[in-house]
């Protein structure tokens, strides 16, 4: 077996399909068929601006309990809110599940939980598995976004992303920061909506 054999290198065999999370930004896009996680204050903002650029309608997974719930004028600015498709769960281990079923399936793009806590190793294993399944069966190759609180942390991830508010002078800006990805390094970003759309500053 020769040295530049795929299985004995660190570069993948191909390039998948991904999802700009910005448009116009192609060091800002996330892997389909992988499962990424969004962390910090404004982590349900960065789900929408991925939801934007998804196609289709999106399965955004919650706990019944949850205190925060997404409003309609609330994300009307990023998306349609009629292409949310709210699956609210009584159990925390439904939480996981839900979205690995969605996953495997393939019906859907985009598939956000909202979680309380970090997810396991295996748990996230699973779920790269589903949206592998889901890309291969299904008639998508599904995303799968993990929000997670604070600064995040859940093992196996594709990659990490953290968002919070960075408001200023009367600009609406937001502080993005990469905080893990297993094919590019960590680095943060200024952006500021308009009626042009995201942009970095």
């Amino acid at each position: 077996m020769s040295a530049s054999h795929p299985l004995l290198t660190r570069r993948p065999a191909r390039a998948g399909p991904s999802l700009p999370l910005i448009p116009g930004m192609d060091d800002l896009k996330l892997a389909q068929a992988r499962v990424h996680e969004a962390c910090g204050a404004a982590r349900r903002t960065l789900a929408l601006w991925v939801a934007a650029q998804a196609d289709g309608p999106v399965i955004w997974i919650a706990p019944d309990w949850a205190q925060d719930k997404l409003h309609a004028d609330g994300v009307a600015d990023w998306i349609d809110p009629a292409r949310l498709v709210f699956v609210q769960v009584r159990r925390a281990d439904d939480l996981l599940w839900t979205m690995e079923e969605t996953l495997r399936s393939g019906a859907v793009a985009l598939t956000v939980v909202d979680l309380p806590g970090l997810p396991g190793l295996t748990q996230v294993r699973r779920m790269h598995l589903a949206a592998e399944n889901g890309a291969r069966e299904g008639q998508h190759a599904p995303l799968g976004l993990l929000l997670t609180p604070a600064q995040g942390g859940a093992q196996g991830v594709e990659s990490r992303w953290h968002l919070a508010p960075d408001h200023a002078s009367g600009q609406t800006v937001w502080r993005l920061e990469r905080l893990r990805a297993r094919t590019a390094p960590r680095h943060n970003w200024r952006i500021t909506a308009s009626e042009q759309g995201l942009r970095a500053l």
